[in-house]
């Protein structure tokens, strides 16, 4: 192909660019776009703040992910047909102080208490000692029994308690830990821990 040929064929090729411009005079970009950044599409940094999904541990119960803390009930059955309670956690106490001078925890211990209130909503009286179906757990995973105590803050629960179908008991549950642990929850498990659920709540110092 002569160089006479080559400049033709050019020129040619030239107007045909420019006759692919819009109607308005502007010229069509045909250069291949730069792909999107990962950070502007499909992830948390480039996604309006207004859709992004809303985090569940803030929503699902006071402590987040449904967690059941002081003042929630859960209903709970016992080791027999009709048993069932609706189990309250209506206050904690940590540390709990002694009602008098001459009952202390043991030197290096400490007293923590839960005020519980039970409720019979089963078809059958329900009989336990409420103070056998509790316990506490610190943050190492170790578990502490209920003991015999009596509180400043108001009467012990009945040791042995007996609820007809719709009645009420309450009272104050205590257990002796460590000084240095940090209890976390407590556990309530009915007819005195032999029954198959398990009632927690999560409880702090203060």
């Amino acid at each position: 192909m002569s160089i006479r040929t080559t400049v033709l064929l050019v020129a040619a090729l030239g107007l045909s660019l420019t006759a692919c411009g819009t109607e308005d005079g502007t010229t069509v970009d045909t250069k291949p776009q730069a792909e999107a950044s990962p950070s502007a599409v499909g992830s948390p940094e480039g996604a309006n703040a207004a859709d992004a999904p809303r985090d569940e541990a803030t929503t699902g119960g006071p402590l987040g992910q449904g967690v059941s803390t002081v003042g929630d009930t859960i209903s709970l059955k016992g080791a027999e047909d009709g048993e069932e309670l609706d189990v309250t956690l209506v206050k904690w106490l940590d540390p709990a102080k002694s009602a008098d001078r001459h009952t202390i925890p043991t030197f290096g211990k400490r007293w923590v208490a839960a005020q519980i209130r039970l409720v019979n909503t089963g078809s059958a009286t329900y009989r336990d000692s409420p103070p056998d179906c509790v316990r506490v757990a610190d943050a190492e995973g170790r578990r502490y029994d209920a003991t015999v105590a009596d509180i400043a803050a108001g009467s012990s629960m009945a040791t042995e308690l007996k609820l007809a179908k719709g009645d009420k008991a309450v009272g104050w549950v205590v257990a002796e830990v460590p000084k240095g642990a940090a209890v976390t929850s407590l556990q309530f498990i009915a007819s005195g821990g032999a029954a198959d659920e398990t009632g927690q709540w999560a409880v702090r110092e203060g």
